[in-house]
């Protein structure tokens, strides 16, 4: 079976305030629990309006009370920016007050100037993601007591509190390195919008060798991916679409401050048209299909769906029943003959 969550930035559209924003996701989240999806993955963002949660560990803490059966996860809380026993014992605390409902997602982030803010530094981000995986899995592992001695983090015997349960930690990955990382942990990957099946593939396969070579189980790991879903059955629709997601990350995604020089500014245009012809971007039968032949090709059976590009609440939350509806019925396999089916 494959389980569908929604995928949340609380991105600040034209004409509306941060706070408002902040309130729209929880609003989507109890929508998406009305129309029988599965979950809710929040976003984490700083200082700019692509996303106005600062915080994905608080903002899930919300909904994981707002709302009653859904998985409430993080995509992602950003491990760069991060103190991992500080991230561990939230996460844990979340799991107490919601036994099975909380999914920790975390993320290496970018070379934002969210790191020097928070005390960071570029040498962490690029060279300390491992030791800090290390620490915090370690610190929801379940033992009793945890210390650590590196080159980024020293931490005395200290009793854990509460203690983890053991669930996995979910790690975003974009490249090579990180998957097999995440695989030499025996950790599930968090694939991005941002690449097609094929690149997906190769880091699973990546991935895969390294849990293998652990000693873990590859089977066993519940991996996610992540994509864009509207369902649109006017062009109309879909022009909306393209103009208010293009609006979104030019001006949100143009609001980064990098620490490193020389990076070139993004097509967001064209990068919209890419993703509207890769995604589950159509009708509602159309984007099942779409979806399902993403699930077959990769073997990642659990979408997180992004469903704010539209911008307007009201077509939103349509968007979510609509899709409630369409992958409630449409079965997880892909019909015979159908286009998403063909070679």
């Amino acid at each position: 079976m494959t389980a569908h969550d929604l995928f949340l930035l609380g991105g600040v559209f034209p004409g509306i305030a941060p706070a408002a924003a902040l309130r729209r996701v929880v609003s989507y989240a109890r929508q998406a629990e009305t129309a029988g999806l599965d979950g809710v993955w929040t976003a984490e963002h700083h200082f700019i309006e692509y996303g106005a949660s600062p915080s994905a560990t608080l903002m899930a803490a919300h909904l994981l009370a707002a709302t009653e059966r859904l998985q409430i996860g993080t995509a992602v809380a950003v491990l760069s920016n991060r103190h991992p026993v500080a991230l561990g014992e939230e996460a844990a605390t979340l799991d107490a007050l919601a036994p099975g409902r909380f999914r920790l997602g975390v993320g290496r982030g970018g070379p934002w100037i969210d790191l020097d803010v928070f005390d960071s530094s570029l040498d962490r981000y690029e060279r300390g993601f491992e030791e800090s995986l290390g620490l915090l899995t370690r610190w929801l592992s379940g033992d009793a007591e945890v210390a650590h001695a590196g080159e980024f983090f020293d931490v005395l015997p200290v009793r854990v509190m509460p203690p983890g349960t053991g669930r996995p930690v979910w790690v975003a990955a974009t490249g090579e390195g990180t998957a097999r990382l995440a695989g030499r942990h025996g950790l599930p990957l968090l694939l991005g919008m941002h690449a097609p099946d094929d690149d997906h593939v190769a880091l699973l396969n990546a991935w895969r060798h390294e849990a293998e070579a652990a000693g873990f189980d590859p089977d066993a790991a519940e991996h996610v991916s992540t994509h864009l879903a509207q369902i649109a059955d006017t062009p109309d629709t879909v022009g909306r679409l393209r103009s208010s997601l293009t609006e979104l990350l030019t001006r949100g995604v143009g609001q980064y401050v990098s620490l490193k020089p020389g990076r070139g500014e993004r097509d967001h245009a064209a990068y919209v048209d890419w993703m509207i012809q890769r995604h589950a971007v159509g009708p509602a039968d159309h984007v099942a299909e779409r979806l399902a032949a993403s699930a077959e090709k990769t073997g990642v059976r659990r979408q997180l769906l992004m469903v704010e590009g539209i911008g307007d609440p009201e077509a939103i939350g349509d968007n979510i029943a609509a899709l409630g509806e369409a992958l409630s019925t449409s079965g997880t396999d892909l019909p015979e003959g159908s286009a998403a089916a063909a070679p």
